[in-house]
C-alpha cells in the first residue's frame, strides 16, 4: 500500500466518540476547503459503522457549505429504518455549529432478481498501456508552476485519462462533453465491502464535475472558471473490488443557470457495470475566456 492510500484510509478510519456521532479528520494539506469526496466518503462509513447487514446500494448527498479542512468534521447518524430487506440512514456533517454536508444512504441484503445492463464503451486501451497523472504532468512542471505542483503529488486513487488523453492543465480548446478515466486504489485494500464503496466515492469526486468545462475549453487553473459540488448521488448495482482497474465513463447532458449536471458509469475492466454516478455542481465563469484553440485530440 502507498502512502497516500495509507493516508486516505486514515481519514476513513473515523473515531466513534458517542454512540451514533463520529469524527473525522481532513488531511494536513493547503486546500481552501474540504474536498467533496472526502466528506461523501466519511460520511458514508459513518452510516455503515451503524448498519448490522446488507450492502450500501444508494447514497444521496447535498453539500450545504464549504468544509474548513482546519478543524474536524463531526457526523451525526440518524437510523432512520432498520427493515428485513432495507436499512435506511441519514448523516449531517457538522462544523462550527452548522451543518455543511447532508447524506442519505439505504443499504439492502442481497437478494436474486433480474438482471441487465448497457455495455461498456468499445476501444478502450488498457489501462497499463496509458502513462500515469505524474508521467504526462512531469514534462511541463515548470511551466505550470504550482499547479503542476499539486498535480505531482502522490494520490491515493491511480487515475490513467483515456477521453481526453491529458489531465485538465494539459489541456487545449474545446472538446466533446465526454470523459473516461481508468481509476483504482494505489495499493491493496482489505476485504470490506464498504471500505471499498467508500473510495469509490471519494474517487468519483475527483474528476466528474472536469468533464462540464470540456465542451466550452475552460479549466479551474484557469482563472476563468470556478466551481464546487452542490450533490451527489451514487447506484452501487454489483460487487467490486476498488483496489482492480475501474473505467469511470462520463458525460455532461446540460448546464444552465450557473449548475452543471454530469453522470458517469462505472465499470470492471471485464465490462461489468458496477455503480452509476449523478452530480450537479455550481459553475461560475469569473471573467471572459480567451478565444479557444483548435481542439485537441485524443
Amino acid at each position: 500500500m502507498t502512502a497516500a492510500l495509507d493516508d486516505l484510509l486514515r481519514l476513513l478510519d473515523l473515531e466513534e466518540i458517542e454512540e451514533n456521532i463520529f469524527r473525522g479528520r481532513s488531511p494536513d494539506e493547503d486546500r481552501q476547503r474540504v474536498f467533496g469526496g472526502q466528506v461523501a466518503g466519511q460520511a458514508l462509513i459513518a452510516a455503515g459503522r451503524t448498519v448490522e447487514r446488507g450492502r450500501v446500494h444508494s447514497l444521496h448527498a447535498y453539500f450545504l457549505r464549504p468544509g474548513d479542512a482546519r478543524v474536524p468534521i463531526v457526523y451525526e447518524v440518524d437510523r432512520i429504518r432498520d427493515g428485513h430487506s432495507f436499512t435506511t440512514r441519514r448523516v449531517v456533517g457538522v462544523q462550527h455549529g452548522k451543518a455543511i454536508f447532508n447524506l442519505a444512504a439505504s443499504f439492502h441484503a442481497d437478494e436474486d432478481g433480474i438482471e441487465h445492463q448497457l455495455p461498456m464503451p468499445d476501444g478502450i486501451p488498457d489501462p497499463e498501456s496509458l502513462p500515469t497523472v505524474m508521467e504526462m504532468v512531469e514534462p511541463h512542471r515548470e511551466r505550470l508552476g504550482d499547479i503542476g505542483d499539486w498535480w505531482l503529488r502522490p494520490r491515493a486513487i491511480d487515475a490513467r485519462y483515456v477521453q481526453p488523453a491529458v489531465p485538465s492543465p494539459l489541456r487545449e480548446g474545446t472538446g466533446e462533453p465526454v470523459q473516461r478515466v481508468w481509476i483504482r486504489a494505489d495499493g491493496r485494500l482489505p476485504d470490506d465491502p464498504l471500505l471499498h464503496a467508500c473510495v469509490v466515492a471519494y474517487a468519483s469526486d475527483m474528476t466528474l464535475l472536469d468533464t462540464t468545462l470540456l465542451p466550452h475549453g475552460l479549466s479551474w487553473h484557469s482563472g476563468v472558471a470556478m466551481g464546487a459540488s452542490l450533490d451527489h448521488a451514487m447506484w452501487f448495482h454489483r460487487p467490486f473490488r476498488a483496489d482492480e482497474w475501474l473505467l469511470y465513463d462520463q458525460d455532461t447532458p446540460a448546464a444552465g443557470g450557473a449548475r452543471a449536471f454530469a453522470r458517469g458509469s462505472i465499470f470492471t475492466a471485464g465490462g461489468r457495470l458496477v455503480v452509476s454516478v449523478a452530480q450537479e455542481g455550481l459553475v461560475r465563469t469569473v471573467r471572459s475566456p480567451a478565444p479557444s484553440a483548435p481542439a485537441r485530440s485524443s
